[in-house]
């Protein structure tokens, strides 16, 4: 009874769906930042933030990331000890 689990893996196809779409997301963002009609500061003062928001962004998919893998081991575990104790239960055995 050992269900190992299958590892999900992307496609190279939405791989680079994905590495395309934030490029051209990144890319609309900062042509928008720069053809504004205002100061040099605000321009800049978006820019950063803009890059804050995606650095954030990053920390946090990783984040959650790792806490699912965590838990997934900590799950492979608990099935793992419960294999034990059931191969080494002996229903016919005298108490």
């Amino acid at each position: 009874m050992s269900d190992t689990p299958v590892k999900q893996q992307s496609t190279a196809a939405f791989y680079g769906q994905a590495v395309a779409s934030f490029a051209v997301a990144l890319a609309a963002t900062a042509i928008g930042i720069f053809n504004l009609e205002t100061d040099a500061w605000v321009r800049a003062f978006l820019a950063v933030a803009v890059l804050y928001l995606v650095t954030s962004a990053f920390t946090l998919a990783k984040v959650i990331r790792d806490r699912q893998e965590a838990g997934q081991i900590v799950n492979r575990v608990d099935q793992a000890r419960l294999e034990k104790l059931l191969a080494e239960h002996d229903p016919l055995q005298k108490l």
